[in-house]
């Protein structure tokens, strides 16, 4: 018997150091990207302009790192807390117990260098060097254009400073191992020609992260194979409801195959400067997490092209029930 417990505890004990010579190693190989650029962008009018456009109405980083008034259709972004961050996406009942969006105002980041924050934005490395939890879809913007990428740092820079500090995310194992592997170097290309619809759609679905909600995953959280665009991914609202998001694929009977492109846009554009009333309680209970609202401050010729690349995609049957 003795013989027997000392193989154990031996057996335990190799286990154990085992064990931490890979936590060990995670944390001294990972996250394996490029050191920051030493680089400075420069500001310019037209950049602005169009990391202005990008942040509010495309990439999504004034729809996430803000206050949303869910009493309201869509959650429309607060003004006042552009950039702030506070936006909650833990879950106590998962391994994603507690997370945050972070504050991106100067009054946070305003001491990291352009580099820092090009690669905390295209490869999910912070200033630190620590990993980003991926549902800051880096691995998207890390497939935009270089000249993207700049002006969205020159828009962010001239946010009003506002003062918050996120809570520190709480992840269960082995999350806190798997997040520190998923970062990689950006893969920067060329925006294409707006001529070419499809391909500069696929640019525009790309940088807005659109699979991302309209993709079901599976229990690991990984996206179901074979069902890109097909809707079904769960969002809790702030009220705990879940909703789910919808088929965009070109089928005819559960997807968007029989809409026209000038009724795609509309029902975006139909939220452009609309009146925001506060919900009833139960319209409330009925309200989406989709940003509308700020969706349709994307341009006509971009949600065209967005039209036209989800008409290329794969037809998918799946009925989804929202609720």
């Amino acid at each position: 018997m003795r013989t027997l417990l000392k193989i154990v505890l031996v057996l335990v004990v190799i286990v154990l150091v085992a064990a931490a010579a890979g936590v060990t190693y995670v944390f001294a190989r990972y996250p394996d990207v490029p050191a920051p650029e030493s680089v400075t962008v420069q500001s310019s009018p037209e950049k602005m302009a169009r990391g202005e456009y990008l942040s509010k109405h495309v990439t999504g980083c004034l729809v996430c790192h803000a206050e949303r008034d869910f009493t309201k259709f869509s959650g429309p972004v607060i003004e006042s807390s552009l950039g702030r961050g506070g936006d909650s996406f833990g879950d106590p009942d998962t391994a994603v117990k507690v997370l945050f969006s972070t504050n991106i105002t100067p009054r946070a980041i305003g001491a990291w260098t352009d580099g820092e924050l090009i690669r905390a934005f295209t490869a999910g490395v912070d200033k630190d060097g620590d990993a980003l939890f991926p549902i800051m879809p880096y691995r998207k913007y890390a497939k935009l254009s270089r000249e993207d990428v700049e002006a969205i740092v020159v828009y962010i820079r001239s946010l009003k400073p506002l003062d918050y500090t996120a809570p520190p995310r709480e992840l269960g194992m082995p999350l806190p191992l798997v997040v520190r592997t998923i970062p990689k170097a950006a893969s920067f290309r060329p925006i294409p020609p707006v001529a070419d619809r499809v391909a500069y759609g696929e640019y525009i679905v790309n940088a807005a992260s659109c699979g991302s909600c309209h993709t079901p995953i599976d229990d690991q959280g990984q996206p179901v194979p074979g069902m890109d665009f097909a809707g079904g991914f769960e969002l809790k609202m702030p009220g705990g409801a879940v909703v789910r998001s919808a088929n965009i694929t070109p089928d005819a009977d559960t997807g968007i195959g029989t809409w026209s492109e000038q009724q795609f846009v509309e029902k975006f554009k139909a939220f452009e400067n609309a009146p925001q009333r506060v919900l009833t309680t139960a319209e409330q209970r009925e309200n989406t997490v989709m940003p509308w609202t700020s969706a349709a401050g994307m341009t006509r010729e971009d949600l065209s092209a967005v039209y036209a690349y989800l008409r290329t995609v794969k037809p998918v049957v799946n009925r989804v029930a929202k609720h």
